[in-house]
């Protein structure tokens, strides 16, 4: 699957991971879960969680942490496939 099948595939999903207040870094072990039982998982930063990066930083960091790839961002959401 190319990363435009992704993006058309992530259209539909709902957001199932919210990153808040306390950060990327207590999302890890939810998302790791996640991205074990299906490919692409839709993550929505929450105005707290986003305070003085992009939402693109925000993402690309989580990504590395869970060993996924960025599919996509649109506003303050981002789908990450594994």
């Amino acid at each position: 699957m190319n990363q435009e099948e992704r993006k058309r595939q992530a259209h539909d999903l709902d957001v199932t991971v919210w990153v808040g207040k306390s950060g990327v870094d207590s999302v890890v072990d939810e998302l790791n879960d996640q991205l074990s039982d299906r490919d692409l998982v839709k993550v929505k930063f929450l105005r707290a969680a986003r305070a003085g990066s992009s939402t693109e930083e925000k993402a690309a960091d989580l990504a590395d942490q869970v060993n996924a790839e960025l599919v996509d961002t649109r506003g303050h959401t981002a789908v990450l496939y594994r």
